[in-house]
């Protein structure tokens, strides 16, 4: 089982929020039937009338630097994000001014969806690295949704994904370890890099350590303990936020445990 992992924590100074209405920010027209990755972002087939439709749902594009916050908890809805590039995380803040981590996304997959309920953010969004994100207003959504039920019947998997998302983090919070947590960790994120063409046994960490533990419940020391018993048992090789997986098979065997052998 591979839970869908992505999280953040609240910036103690709060950065600029990009606002799509504030003229002195550089945005950028969008086209969705130029890009390269609809696939990712809308992987279903569209006719050429619709692809054209399509072009009018993507209104900016805007440039989002590292460690600036997209938007924060109880900012207004403008919409929602597919990530062009980069890499974000999500995260939720207490009362006591600690913060959970509640995702890491990267290109091709969405942000905002927490906005739709309420019409308010219910959480932060803050790029990891320079990253790059197109917006479309949510009222063009609805609007073309009803007129292309393909793009409805994706919109209604991507929320259904969000909510798989949540009972699997339930399950690895609760019954999990912390070699098993860092497995599914490692394999999910190894996993959704390699759709997007990227190797399927490196990857460097956009995220801290310490980010990682929020996200699975683990403090900072457990991971980088649990970090160095892979590496002493072989697999994985850490350099710093160089990770290269050297025995998939080891990872997955922590996380299901030893396969089924047919009885003679």
């Amino acid at each position: 089982m591979l839970v869908d992992l992505t999280a953040p924590t609240r910036l103690l100074t709060r950065q600029a929020v990009w606002n799509p209405n504030v003229p002195t920010q550089k945005t950028l027209k969008a086209a969705c039937s130029g890009c390269n990755l609809r696939e990712l972002c809308l992987p279903m087939e569209f006719s050429p009338k619709e692809v054209e439709k399509l072009d009018e749902l993507v209104t900016t594009r805007c440039k989002v630097k590292r460690g600036t916050t997209l938007y924060s908890n109880g900012d207004a809805f403008a919409g929602l994000y597919v990530i062009r590039t980069g890499f974000f995380k999500t995260c939720l803040v207490m009362e006591d001014g600690r913060a959970q981590v509640t995702g890491f996304q990267m290109a091709g997959e969405m942000l905002g969806l927490d906005g739709i309920a309420s019409n308010h953010h219910s959480c932060d969004a803050v790029a990891l690295e320079d990253a790059e994100v197109c917006l479309m207003p949510f009222d063009r959504v609805e609007k073309l949704a009803r007129e292309i039920p393909k793009l409805q019947r994706h919109i209604h998997r991507t929320l259904s994904r969000e909510i798989v998302c949540e009972h699997s983090i339930m399950l690895l919070l609760g019954s999990m370890r912390a070699e098993e947590r860092l497995a599914v960790f490692l394999l999910n994120l190894v996993e959704r890099l390699h759709v997007r063409g990227f190797s399927k046994s490196e990857l460097i960490l956009r995220m801290t350590r310490e980010e990682i533990g929020s996200y699975l419940g683990l403090k900072l020391e457990t991971v980088s303990r649990t970090f160095s018993k892979f590496a002493h048992e072989g697999i994985v090789e850490v350099r710093q936020r160089h990770v290269r997986i050297l025995d998939i098979d080891g990872l997955r065997h922590i996380v299901n445990g030893p396969p089924d052998v047919d009885e003679p």
